[in-house]
Protein backbone atom coordinates (compact mmCIF):
# COMPACT_ATOMS: atom_id res chain seq x y z
CA UNK A 1 0.00 0.00 0.00
CA UNK A 2 1.55 3.35 -0.86
CA UNK A 3 1.22 5.29 2.75
CA UNK A 4 2.35 9.06 0.66
CA UNK A 5 5.74 9.05 2.06
CA UNK A 6 8.69 8.76 -0.02
CA UNK A 7 12.01 6.95 0.68
CA UNK A 8 14.33 7.27 2.94
CA UNK A 9 17.84 8.83 1.37
CA UNK A 10 20.71 8.14 2.97
CA UNK A 11 19.61 7.59 6.36
CA UNK A 12 17.73 11.33 6.48
CA UNK A 13 14.24 11.26 7.45
CA UNK A 14 12.84 14.94 8.33
CA UNK A 15 9.64 13.39 9.94
CA UNK A 16 11.59 10.98 12.39
CA UNK A 17 13.98 13.91 13.00
CA UNK A 18 10.87 16.37 14.12
CA UNK A 19 9.02 13.58 16.26
CA UNK A 20 12.72 12.81 18.01
CA UNK A 21 12.99 16.37 18.97
CA UNK A 22 9.53 16.72 20.01
CA UNK A 23 10.02 13.58 22.23
CA UNK A 24 13.56 15.29 23.96
CA UNK A 25 11.15 18.40 24.58
CA UNK A 26 8.50 16.10 26.03
CA UNK A 27 10.88 14.89 28.33
CA UNK A 28 12.67 18.23 29.44
CA UNK A 29 8.76 19.44 30.08
CA UNK A 30 7.74 16.55 32.22
CA UNK A 31 10.63 16.43 34.06
CA UNK A 32 10.40 17.07 37.77
CA UNK A 33 12.80 19.42 38.05
CA UNK A 34 10.54 21.75 35.37
CA UNK A 35 6.95 20.87 36.80
CA UNK A 36 8.58 21.63 40.60
CA UNK A 37 9.26 25.69 39.10
CA UNK A 38 4.79 25.36 38.58
CA UNK A 39 4.53 23.67 42.04
CA UNK A 40 4.06 26.59 43.99
CA UNK A 41 0.99 24.74 46.29
CA UNK A 42 -3.06 25.34 46.03
CA UNK A 43 -3.01 29.20 46.88
CA UNK A 44 -1.97 30.25 43.29
CA UNK A 45 -4.52 28.85 40.93
CA UNK A 46 -5.16 30.09 37.59
CA UNK A 47 -9.40 30.38 36.89
CA UNK A 48 -9.70 27.92 40.23
CA UNK A 49 -7.21 25.27 38.65
CA UNK A 50 -3.68 25.10 40.83
CA UNK A 51 -0.94 26.13 38.60
CA UNK A 52 0.91 22.84 38.12
CA UNK A 53 -2.28 21.88 36.68
CA UNK A 54 -2.20 23.99 34.08
CA UNK A 55 1.38 23.62 33.18
CA UNK A 56 0.79 20.17 32.26
CA UNK A 57 -2.15 19.78 30.79
CA UNK A 58 -0.45 23.26 28.50
CA UNK A 59 2.93 21.19 27.59
CA UNK A 60 0.80 17.57 26.93
CA UNK A 61 -1.59 19.88 24.22
CA UNK A 62 1.46 21.53 23.05
CA UNK A 63 2.86 18.91 22.27
CA UNK A 64 -0.08 17.07 20.63
CA UNK A 65 -0.50 20.23 18.87
CA UNK A 66 3.25 20.24 17.72
CA UNK A 67 3.26 16.44 16.95
CA UNK A 68 -0.09 16.83 14.69
CA UNK A 69 2.26 19.50 12.57
CA UNK A 70 5.04 17.79 12.17
CA UNK A 71 3.30 14.60 10.82
CA UNK A 72 0.82 16.59 8.44
CA UNK A 73 3.63 18.69 7.11
CA UNK A 74 5.60 15.71 5.58
CA UNK A 75 8.49 14.69 4.28
CA UNK A 76 9.58 17.47 2.22
CA UNK A 77 9.18 21.45 2.10
CA UNK A 78 7.18 22.40 -0.35
CA UNK A 79 8.19 26.15 -0.48
CA UNK A 80 11.94 25.36 -1.52
CA UNK A 81 13.54 24.89 -4.31
CA UNK A 82 14.94 21.45 -4.96
CA UNK A 83 18.45 21.29 -5.74
CA UNK A 84 20.17 19.31 -8.24
CA UNK A 85 18.95 17.32 -11.45
CA UNK A 86 15.63 16.42 -11.49
CA UNK A 87 14.47 13.03 -10.43
CA UNK A 88 14.18 10.05 -12.92
CA UNK A 89 10.04 10.22 -13.68
CA UNK A 90 10.10 13.78 -13.79
CA UNK A 91 10.60 15.29 -17.67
Amino acid sequence: PDTGRKAVVNGNDPIGERLAALFALGLVLFNPLVLSIFDVGPEVTWMGIPLLYVAIFAAWAALIALMALAVERGGEPKDLPRIGPPPADEP
